[in-house]
């Protein structure tokens, strides 16, 4: 579908866009857009730099019976 286009086609659709959004106006969309993939690769640099978050502690060690038997209670 490309490779349809001389120089003919794109000589053409450089005119259509200038009468569309006029010469002073394609330098700024030109910046915009330029502006937005800046900002999209920087955007995919900083997801890239996100580590992982840190793991959960373990699990607090199972604490042993005292000799005495069964724990006792705070009411006794």
């Amino acid at each position: 579908m490309l490779a349809d286009l001389s120089i003919w086609h794109i000589l053409i659709l450089v005119a259509v866009v200038t009468l569309m959004f006029g010469a002073k106006r394609i330098p700024e969309i030109g910046a915009s857009i330029g502006k937005g993939i800046q900002a999209f690769k920087r955007g995919l640099q900083d997801v890239g730099s996100i580590e992982d978050p840190p793991s959960p502690p373990p699990p607090p060690q199972a604490r042993s019976m005292p000799q005495g038997g069964a724990p006792k209670r705070l009411s006794e």
